[in-house]
């Protein structure tokens, strides 16, 4: 079965809740209850800081429950029901999306609303690539790569027209809206040992690109939310964490993918918070990335419009881990993960200022 992160286990007291209550409601309201007899094992996923993640496992079969963290949250995150009609609707034009099984919006059923989704099964990559799963040459990485570049653009492909998701669009201007709304969001999760961003706020504001058609996009598009098929893991077999999607530019989501994708050329800081494996030999470039794309999709990108597209990215991924932080500095959560997103910030700030022109 895919492992969401190594070291699944214990529920933290912060964030328990009653399993059989959930089974229960599974039983009266799943898409598909069979399998679901008695109540199921549980097990917390620790790689995540944001939305929480659990396992409910029964002999027969498994299922992930997502529901959002306690404590004070931004305004629009962590909703449950947008998050699982996104990936309902998106099933029938990007086979991609896990299965989606229930949406509970009674929040007195485990203290807040969630949803439960089948588990897929596959591998999913973290910080290293394992030895001996079928990715130990470079030509096998490069695969990879245009793998995920691949899955990437098809989901910019997709034909919104038949998903009903038309809606997320709000019309042009995107860009400066994410802007604006990312800038807001990390004045208000400041705290006072980071730094203020102040002039990646100002660049961003005065150097938008002119406005391109909107499509689909994910917003977090990375290995770690990959699922890659065990027997050919160059093949994604699914997309996770569909937390932040919505309609808007597609080169923004190429940006916030690149935020991630620590070359092996980087400095040893950014080296130090990689999260996936983009540094090991016959991993893509960045430029590389771009250039994949560029042809997969029959799009032009300029050097001045990848600047900003990366340190859009950049930034916003600052603010992402800044929010997260926010809860640990204000006491809300005792997640150590969340505790490390400080020197994350601070790291992230060091990048976007390398960024500016």
């Amino acid at each position: 079965m895919a492992e969401f992160v190594a070291g699944a286990g214990e529920v933290r007291a912060e964030d328990s809740f009653d399993a059989a209550v959930v089974a229960e409601w599974l039983r009266d309201n799943a898409s598909d209850a069979s399998g679901l007899d008695g109540a199921p094992q549980v097990q917390q996923f620790s790689g995540g800081a944001s939305n929480l993640t659990y396992l409910l496992r029964w002999p027969s079969r498994d299922l992930i429950v997502r529901r959002p963290p306690a404590g004070t949250k931004a305004k629009g995150a962590h909703d449950m029901g947008r998050e699982y009609r996104i990936q309902a609707a998106l099933a029938p034009v990007y086979p991609l999306v896990p299965p989606m099984v229930g949406y509970c919006a009674d929040e007195s059923v485990i203290g807040s609303e969630f949803y439960v989704m089948e588990r897929l099964d596959g591998l999913i990559l973290r910080r290293d690539i394992p030895a001996g799963i079928g990715l130990d040459t470079e030509a096998e990485r490069g695969a990879l790569c245009a793998a995920l570049v691949g899955a990437l653009a098809d989901l910019h492909d997709a034909d919104l027209g038949a998903t009903g998701l038309q809606e997320l669009d709000r019309g042009p201007e995107y860009v400066a809206r994410q802007v604006g709304g990312w800038s807001e969001r990390y004045s208000r999760a400041r705290t006072e040992d980071v730094g203020d961003f102040e002039a990646v706020m100002f660049w961003l504001s005065e150097h938008q690109p002119a406005d391109r058609p909107h499509t689909m996009i994910h917003n977090d598009f990375r290995f770690d939310n990959l699922v890659l098929d065990h027997a050919e893991p160059v093949r994604v077999v699914g997309v996770l964490d569909w937390e932040l999607a919505t309609v808007g530019d597609p080169l923004m989501d190429v940006g916030s993918a690149l935020a991630y994708w620590a070359q092996a050329d980087d400095p040893e800081a950014i080296q130090a918070i990689r999260l996936q494996p983009t540094n090991a030999p016959g991993m893509w470039t960045r430029d590389q990335v771009w250039a994949a794309y560029g042809a997969r999709r029959g799009l032009a990108v300029s050097e001045s419009e990848r600047r900003f597209y990366e340190l859009f990215g950049t930034f916003r991924l600052a603010v992402i881990a800044q929010q997260i932080y926010y809860r640990f500095f204000h006491g809300q959560t005792t997640n150590p993960k969340a505790g490390m997103m400080g020197q994350f910030v601070r790291i992230l700030d060091a990048r976007c200022t390398e960024l500016l022109p």
